[in-house]
């Protein structure tokens, strides 16, 4: 019987993978893709924003975008904990769901700044 993986995708509230029977696992650091198999010594790897690729036999090939976060292998299990993480069958789809998904991120961080500066002002002017 081949040894397989359990993955694990965490964001800061909720699990949004649980997976059993994984066979490999490719996703994107600061230095490049990697890819992990079972037999893969265990590992830490800070992600940055990309797609997530695991095999499971039931599910085939899924892709994940993953926002930045942090990778862990010990053993036969993989963490991956980000910030964000959406799924789609589609890689066209996902994309346009990552674009759409950070561009209303990004407007929302931009206005909290904006907010937190007028905040911070009228503090000191006080």
């Amino acid at each position: 019987m081949p040894m397989l993986m359990n993955l694990k995708v965490l964001l800061p509230f909720q699990v949004f993978a649980d997976k059993t029977g994984v066979s490999r696992i490719v996703a994107e650091t600061l230095d490049g893709s990697f890819g992990l198999t079972p037999h893969r010594l265990d590992c830490v790897a800070p992600l940055t924003p990309g797609i997530l690729i695991y095999e499971t036999e039931t599910d085939g090939e899924v892709c994940v975008a993953v926002d930045d976060g942090v990778l862990i292998k010990n053993g036969l299990d993989v963490l991956v904990s980000a910030r964000r993480a959406m799924g789609s069958p589609d890689l066209k789809q996902l994309r346009r769901l990552v674009d759409r998904e950070f561009r209303t991120s990004a407007g929302e961080e931009k206005s909290v700044r904006s907010v937190m500066t007028k905040l911070e002002s009228n503090l000191l002017r006080r």
